[in-house]
């Protein structure tokens, strides 16, 4: 069982940046990121390998980057530009083998990030 919780959130302007973390309590292969904005479905933000490969969401491409120190079991999302439309309930997840990138082991309870115009 890996446990997962993240810290950071909270309210920012548009275009400003922001930081959040997720810690794990053991190890995972791929580590990524989630977002559901309200009265939407989850979708998928980032990923990061264990060795550090990352895979992101188009939508973030190029503002959001995904980050992650191994031996503190944590994993970063460093978000720039953001915009309104970047509000959601960020979620933190751990997936212990590789293979499916959207499919994960273990959720976060969620963090929230309000990006205000």
């Amino acid at each position: 069982q890996v446990q997962l919780v993240e810290s950071g959130g909270g309210l920012v302007q548009a275009g400003n940046p922001l930081r959040i973390s997720c810690a794990a309590s053991g190890y995972a292969f791929r580590m990524g990121w989630f977002r559901r904005a309200p009265g939407k479905e989850r979708q998928f933000v980032a990923s990061i390998t264990s060795p550090g490969g990352t895979i992101y969401a188009d939508s973030v491409k190029g503002r959001f980057t995904i980050s992650r120190d191994n031996a503190k079991r944590t994993v970063y999302l460093q978000m720039n530009s953001l915009k309104p439309e970047d509000t959601a309930i960020y979620y933190c997840a751990a997936k212990v083998s590789n293979g499916n990138v959207y499919v994960y082991d273990y959720w976060g309870q969620g963090i929230q990030v309000t990006v205000s115009s």
